[in-house]
């Protein structure tokens, strides 16, 4: 039986993000001992949502090895998730959270039923708003930058209740304005392996200013 998309809206995993605002999106980082390297970094400079892609044959067992080496201080979910095998694959490692570029009402479903929270992504106010109707936890708008921070701010004036996590394109440069506009969070990607730790830790910095 599905579990109620509030309980999840309200559950640890969603406000952990809420709480952290930043998420460290994880492509195909090799070899392990890299990956885990690079989580290191991102977890002592204050980065504490981990998103493992599951675009590559060892995203499973990458997830597996994060969630054992910081498990206890940082929330590690799965991402890039577009079929229902990746799904069950993400449950199995033990994601504490689930994302997809796209909007699958199946997969969504299934989420739901294994209690997982998930975050599709959608792009037009039609699609966000089914997304939220559908039972996401959040709703990932993707891509973001090619929006900008003023379209997030117009599509909470009629969509007020749909939290949405900004990803692509966001980098130091543009995140604090994506979540002064209105974004729960951000999701950052290869920006984050392009700065240095005093980068990182001046970006978690004013974004901990926003709270």
């Amino acid at each position: 039986m599905p579990v109620d998309p509030q309980i999840l809206r309200s559950g640890p995993g969603a406000a952990a993000i809420r709480e952290q605002r930043l998420v460290a999106v994880l492509r195909r980082v090799e070899p392990r001992e890299r990956l885990i390297a690079l989580v290191d970094d991102l977890v002592a400079d204050g980065i504490r949502i981990v998103e493992i892609t599951f675009d590559s044959a060892d995203a499973a067992a990458d997830l597996e090895a994060v969630r054992a080496h910081v498990g206890e201080v940082a929330c590690v979910g799965a991402g890039t998730i577009r079929t229902r095998d990746h799904l069950r694959a993400a449950i199995d490692a033990g994601a504490a959270f689930g994302v997809s570029p796209v909007l699958d009402d199946d997969i969504l479903a299934d989420a739901l039923a294994a209690g997982m929270p998930f975050i599709p992504g959608a792009y037009t106010p039609t699609e966000i708003d089914a997304a939220w109707r559908a039972g996401a936890t959040f709703v990932k708008l993707f891509p973001g930058s090619s929006l900008g921070p003023g379209h997030i701010r117009e599509l909470h004036g009629p969509l007020p209740e749909i939290e949405t996590i900004v990803t692509g394109g966001v980098d130091a440069s543009n995140a604090v304005g994506f979540l002064q506009a209105g974004a729960v969070a951000v999701g950052i990607g290869s920006a984050f392996g392009r700065m240095s730790n005093d980068e990182r830790r001046d970006l978690v910095r004013r974004v901990a200013d926003l709270q």
